[in-house]
């Protein structure tokens, strides 16, 4: 778990890259580590794909950078691909990473309480599940990594969906959405027609982030790019799985539970919104 020592030449190359964190064969992450007087607070990157496709290297430079001179240290992640096991596989493979790093943080500077994941589509449902989840360590295991926490203090969602429930995104955005080739592979089956079989629906929930929000849930950041209106009645199939819909549905679930969720689109803002995610990491952090 050591990892392999990485040159110090560039800045965006990591401090230690491909770290093993657990069993499986993309069990692996690159840590790259912030100048700090202190334990410095930390996110996790977990890259988008729709679980069959992506890699930690995807984490885009200028959020890394940005991470980084605020002060915040950042863990970019590999998981389980949904060829190899369907879900609950990649997001359990997410907590463990979560775990596995506040294991090492006397050892690498990191502040056990301030930790925050991110990542896009894919990885954004990822951070929304495990940070709305009930705390996954488990007390008695004879691995010290699964005793840990899987708690987080805040969440980034870029294009980021809040359920994962086929028949629900139908309903919210349409047939074209619905068609969207995530979800045989996601649930295990060979085909959209098998995801009628009623002893699924309990999986859609489970694997659904605003199944598991509660009122102790932490804040989230939630951006878009995608048109915010009506499907087009030739949309072609997949379109919509980055909706903004899914944004406002989200934040009137926490808004409902007195819970802070920074919906943006990128229409209505300058800049690249992964920037303005960072800083309010560095606000709910408490860095200057």
């Amino acid at each position: 778990t050591a990892g392999r020592p990485v040159p110090a030449e560039s800045r965006l190359l990591p401090h230690l890259a491909d770290v093993r964190y657990g069993p499986h064969d993309r069990n692996f992450l690159d840590l790259w580590l912030a100048r700090s007087s202190g334990p410095a607070p930390w996110v996790v990157f977990f890259h988008g794909g729709a679980w069959k496709i992506g890699d930690k290297r995807d984490i885009h430079d200028e959020t890394l950078r940005a991470c980084l001179e605020a002060g915040i240290s950042v863990a970019a992640v590999n998981y389980r691909f949904t060829a190899s096991a369907p879900l609950p596989a990649q997001f359990l493979d997410g907590a463990r990473a979560v775990q596995f790093l506040r294991s090492r943080a006397a050892a690498w500077n990191l502040d056990p309480k301030r930790v925050a994941a991110y990542g896009a589509s894919a990885g954004a449902i990822m951070s929304l599940w495990l940070g709305f989840h009930p705390d996954l360590a488990d007390p008695k295991s004879r691995d010290p990594v699964a005793r840990e926490s899987t708690r987080l203090t805040c969440i980034g969602s870029v294009n980021g969906q809040c359920t994962i429930n086929p028949f629900v995104i139908r309903e919210w955005i349409g047939e074209a959405a619905f068609q969207h080739g995530v979800f045989p592979a996601a649930f295990g089956v060979k085909s959209h027609a098998e995801l009628n079989d009623p002893g699924l629906r309990p999986q859609f929930e489970r694997m659904s982030p605003l199944s598991h929000l509660t009122r102790d849930d932490p804040p989230v950041f939630a951006s878009y790019t995608e048109p915010d209106a009506p499907l087009p009645a030739a949309a072609k199939r997949g379109q919509g799985m980055h909706h903004p819909i899914f944004g406002h549905k989200l934040k009137a679930a926490m808004d409902g539970l007195g819970l802070e969720c920074q919906y943006v689109h990128v229409a209505d803002i300058a800049g690249d919104p992964e920037l303005a995610m960072v800083q309010f990491f560095r606000r709910t952090f408490g860095l200057p």
